[in-house]
């Protein structure tokens, strides 16, 4: 194929993307006050799954309420004419995008596949499930651990005695924050996809990482900080130690890899 040719294909590929995309999004839309309350503010909700859960576990080992997190009184508020219904696209168009992930690889897949050599595709052979595996699981984490624990700090900080602020956040501005945690935390889950595609080139080594595990531990700790919108250790805490034991497979996925290859070279040699 000329270089026309290969433009050509990219195209058709990126309109099935976007066709989808607002399909998906339209369908979302048309559940939109569904979604809102039960999905959209569902970490806001003192009867989410997250907090029972947590104090139950609370209460089962014996530490009291500890794990037990304050009631919320969230209220939003719309500064604009037109932000209720931005809004309501925004939600539609995240879900669709969320739910899309697999269609979208598998279209990355299908444009890419023609290059490979057979060796390679019989290596990159369930590519698409575990890319989207660790993107849902990162982003559920996202959604019912650290979602719940971030609002929840936030709205309950108070400063002052005088009781002179009212915390009353804009709905766009709480979607923002909802959406990169969500999608933050599914990108930041793909570290063991990373370690394997980057051994794989022979571009990264398990020795590598254990020698510089350390400097990772603090590149984790501020990926967490940037991840969290709030500042308190506990909910950097809960991103980071997930991201140590990412880490820790990764050493184990690249450990792997390197294994793989030198069994090859002693079958050639």
């Amino acid at each position: 194929m000329s270089f026309v040719d290969h433009l050509e294909a990219l195209r058709w590929h990126i309109v099935r993307s976007v066709l989808f995309l607002l399909v998906a999004a339209i369908a979302f839309f048309v559940w939109i006050d569904t979604i809102f309350d039960y999905v959209v503010m569902g970490p806001t909700r003192n009867d989410f799954i997250s907090y029972r859960v947590l104090c139950r576990l609370s209460h089962v080992l014996g530490m009291g309420e500890s794990l037990c997190m304050p009631p919320m009184d969230l209220k939003l508020q719309v500064t604009s004419v037109s932000g209720t219904f931005m809004s309501s696209i925004t939600m539609a168009l995240s879900c669709a995008l969320v739910v899309g992930v697999p269609y979208f690889l598998w279209e990355v897949w299908r444009f890419v596949k023609p290059a490979l050599k057979p060796e390679e595709l019989r290596h990159t052979r369930g590519i698409i499930f575990w890319v989207s595996f660790f993107f849902f699981l990162g982003a559920s984490f996202g959604y019912f651990m650290l979602a719940p624990f971030t609002f929840n700090f936030l709205s309950n900080y108070k400063i002052g005695t005088a009781g002179l602020l009212e915390y009353r956040p804009t709905l766009a501005d709480y979607l923002e924050s909802l959406i990169d945690i969500t999608l933050g935390a599914g990108l930041a889950f793909q570290l063991p996809m990373v370690s394997w595609l980057l051994s794989s080139m022979g571009i990264l080594t398990p020795s590598f990482l254990r020698e510089y595990r350390k400097y990772a531990y603090v590149a984790l700790l501020v990926l967490a900080a940037i991840i969290t919108p709030s500042p308190d250790w506990g909910s950097q805490m809960v991103v980071v130690i997930p991201l140590v034991l990412l880490y820790e497979v990764s050493i184990g996925i690249s450990a792997a890899v390197n294994r793989r290859k030198e069994r090859k070279w002693k079958e050639w040699e």
